[in-house]
């Protein structure tokens, strides 16, 4: 994400690290929690959750994070460039779901440079979000053939938790929408 920091966590509490992001002038901050995910070889560490928190007023999205697949792990991937990236939004039909793309939208420029040909896709497809960065490419010869992608990476999956009004507040905070597995009565109706 073009104009972002990264501050190791430590011990703090999320709303000492809000309250801090927040007078400092920071709009958005986002909190990526890690789980031990057993592997063929040995233990490795991979981000499993991801609190998004717009500042200073909020709202608050808690998601769960899959099928995590970082840069390095992504065959003939691309170098990624300075330049900023168009940003897809697909597929956000209901209320909740352009709540949650403007969300989304707001943590990155909205002034993409077109030189750099880099674009981030969020779909929503069946209420999960599907992330992925490419690299778009045009052949020199245009033959009928369309543009080729090259992934950058990372590649990830969002499942939305939760939808807090304000910013992060665990004892009183406001929920908007909470995932509860009461609310999944039909395989055919979707909330984002």
């Amino acid at each position: 994400i073009p104009g972002s920091f990264y501050y190791s966590r430590r011990n703090y509490d999320i709303k000492d690290i809000c309250k801090w992001a927040g007078e400092r002038g920071f709009t958005n901050l986002i909190i990526l929690g890690q789980g031990q995910q057993l592997g063929k070889s040995k233990t490795k560490k991979t981000p499993c959750s991801m609190l998004l928190v717009h500042l200073p007023e909020g709202p608050t999205l808690s998601f769960r994070m899959s099928s995590v697949k970082l840069p390095d792990e992504i065959r003939n991937r691309a170098r990624v460039t300075k330049h900023k990236p168009e940003l897809i939004l697909n597929n956000f039909t209901t209320r909740l779901g352009m709540r949650v793309s403007r969300a989304v939208s707001c943590l990155f420029p909205q002034d993409p440079e077109f030189t750099g040909r880099r674009v981030v896709t969020f779909h929503c497809q069946r209420d999960y979000l599907f992330v992925r960065h490419h690299r778009y490419i045009f052949p020199e010869e245009k033959n009928g053939e369309k543009a080729r992608l090259q992934e950058i990476g990372p590649r990830f999956t969002l499942k939305l938790k939760s939808l807090q009004t304000g910013a992060f507040d665990s004892s009183r905070g406001e929920y908007e929408w909470i995932h509860r597995k009461e609310n999944e009565t039909s395989k055919r109706k979707f909330f984002l």
